[in-house]
């Protein structure tokens, strides 16, 4: 499984490189060493992801992508990566394009033909179910409610027959209310609320 003589990062590549979610001894190996040796990190916000780097003395070249300017940005990186450059995508916390930007950057990537490289790690919806204590064989990964009970209400009557275990991620301020929209949509279910 380990390739030793292969390189550390390809040029004309995209990683996918997931960050911990809330400590920082959650981090791969293998993401440290792509994150010193690309040409650029695209993150999701410049200024979290440089604590991250700093934290573990790496000097990088950053890019700020993120929701408000992924379109926008997406060529520049693209024509980066046509020229030979390699970069990793990271978002905050957890893995990119999981409720974080990505998306438009990704698919652009593998509409022009360029290698994008996902690495595994952290990503908080998978983490929260390993230690829920519902079946993990089979679920429906929601995101995010939306914000308004009445919205929020229409999404969770949509999935009233879902059999499946439900993955949601919602905001400490909001959860209590979304808790008892989800009560009086569906009734009594077992559920678990974990945070990272």
């Amino acid at each position: 499984m380990n390739q030793p003589n292969q390189a550390v990062v390809m040029a004309s590549t995209l990683y996918i490189v997931p960050t911990p979610i809330g400590n920082m001894g959650d981090i791969t190996q293998r993401a440290l060493d792509v994150l010193k040796h690309v040409d650029l990190v695209a993150a999701e916000d410049t200024r979290h992801s440089g604590m991250l780097l700093q934290n573990f003395a790496i000097n990088a070249r950053m890019f700020a992508l993120h929701d408000h300017n992924e379109q926008q940005k997406a060529d520049q990186l693209i024509s980066r990566l046509q020229q030979g450059d390699s970069i990793a995508l990271v978002s905050d916390a957890g893995t990119p394009l999981i409720n974080d930007p990505g998306y438009h950057l990704v698919t652009r990537c593998r509409e022009a033909g360029i290698r994008v490289v996902p690495l595994p790690g952290a990503c908080a919806a998978i983490t929260a179910l390993s230690a829920a204590g519902l079946p993990s064989d089979r679920f429906c990964y929601e995101g995010f409610l939306p914000a308004k009970s009445k919205g929020r209400k229409d999404a969770l009557k949509a999935l009233e027959r879902e059999t499946r275990t439900l993955i949601f991620y919602e905001s400490t301020h909001r959860l209590l209310d979304s808790l008892a929209d989800m009560v009086e949509v569906w009734g009594a279910r077992t559920a678990c609320c974990t945070c990272s």
